[in-house]
């Protein structure tokens, strides 16, 4: 069966805007994704006829509403293929479910362990173990890039010692598409006693991600990049991991029994990192996001997008003086740049045309340094994407090569 690229851009009402007086053409994505009318519409029948605020509450709407919310805590263990719903923990997003770990599991450390993360990682993926070894005297390793945009799997036991408790890695690089090799890598972690925690933020929208395939102890995505509301995503965790971690935040929600005088205990996971009103509506935005794409179905979606990410590629080799970042293979962005043209001078050129593609260091200042470069353009391909929005891109790159030399 052809891949519904026509119904599919019909879904998302955005993409019919014109800016600048031409029409769109979303190439931003991977910063956040834009929504299809089924998740807007779940958001906005939550708020006119189901809300209320969810645990304990008596009535029918709390309990309506609790019980929605806790279908979807399943359906995104279903989602990623997690043992149970008791794994999956709802978070703002990717930062908050990594920095959740960091200062819950981060908690458990002793001064001179360590923590390996590598040379491509976002910076939420990057700061939060910083902080965690400065606050506790935890020693971090940088597993280092090789020139095409890849890691080494041959450098990680050099890395790991009897200390090495956590390795912290991107399924997906943000800036350079780079896919690492997660079951491999995972396999070797593993075998030294060490816990892996997954970025899935750039991952779950290309591909089918299964995490007790992939053995993580911990992974992490964030619903905004995969179609559904801002502020939800999603913290999975090994049930035994998380049952052993302390709470970060406390409140309401998470606690058992609260005494002023003998002490507070606290609810089991995943509720004891739950602390406060979640964003239920959402949450329930995230479950239509989740259905939207599973119903499209995750093959089919790679497939349509690795086609496209090839001929993008392919056509993009016509613009003169383009420098390409990263592998060949690839999923879902190419960061480049354009001779000598500072990246927020061409973002703004081809802005004036109704492209809009990413501008800047992405937030992985150590990736531009590796380069050494002080900016990078990245434009990503997404399910709703086609090659007309590709060749407009090439034609723009053109332009401007014609115009400024």
């Amino acid at each position: 069966m052809s891949y519904p690229i026509e119904q599919v851009r019909r879904d998302f009402p955005l993409l019919t805007r014109e800016v600048n007086g031409q029409p769109l053409a979303y190439l931003d994505s991977a910063a956040s994704a834009q929504k299809p009318q089924a998740v807007i519409e779940r958001e906005v029948e939550f708020y006119r006829h189901g809300y209320a605020a969810v645990h304990r509450g008596i009535h029918s709407l709390s309990a309506e509403a609790t019980q929605q919310m806790e279908a979807v805590r399943e359906q995104a263990a279903r989602f990623i293929n997690a043992a149970s719903a008791e794994e999956i923990v709802f978070v703002k997003g990717t930062t908050e479910g990594i920095n959740l770990v960091a200062n819950s599991y981060g908690s458990l450390l002793q001064p001179g362990d360590s923590v390996i993360i590598t040379e491509m990682e976002h910076h939420a993926n990057i700061v939060p173990w910083q902080m965690l070894a400065q606050a506790r005297g935890v020693t971090l390793r940088v597993w280092p890039l090789q020139p095409d945009g890849t890691l080494d799997v041959a450098d990680l036991p050099g890395l790991i010692d009897d200390r090495t408790r956590l390795l912290a890695i991107t399924q997906v690089s943000n800036v350079l598409g780079t896919v690492n090799p997660l079951q491999e890598i995972i396999t070797q972690a593993h075998a030294a006693g060490v816990k892996v925690l997954v970025d899935g933020a750039q991952a779950v929208m290309h591909q089918q991600v299964d995490v007790q395939a992939l053995d993580c102890d911990f992974y992490v995505f964030s619903g905004h990049k995969l179609y559904g509301p801002s502020g939800i995503g999603i913290l999975y965790g090994k049930a035994a991991l998380l049952q052993q971690m302390p709470p970060w935040e406390g409140g309401g929600s998470m606690i058992q029994q609260v005494s002023l005088t003998q002490g507070t205990t606290y609810a089991e996971a995943p509720w004891r990192f739950e602390a406060g009103s979640p964003n239920t509506a959402g949450i329930m935005g995230l479950g239509a996001a989740l259905n939207y794409v599973s119903q499209l179905g995750l093959a089919q979606i790679q497939q349509y997008e690795q086609a496209l990410m090839q001929y993008a590629q392919e056509a993009l080799q016509q613009v003169p003086q383009l420098r390409i970042y990263g592998p060949a293979q690839r999923a879902g962005v190419i960061a480049f740049n354009l001779g000598d043209h500072h990246a927020y001078d061409v973002g703004s050129f081809l802005d004036q045309y109704g492209i809009a593609i990413r501008t800047g260091h992405h937030c992985a200042m150590p990736l531009m340094a590796f380069y050494q470069v002080p900016s990078m353009c990245r434009a990503s391909l997404a399910m709703y994407n086609t090659r007309e929005e590709v060749d407009r891109l090439v034609a723009g790159l053109q332009r401007i090569q014609r115009l400024l030399g």
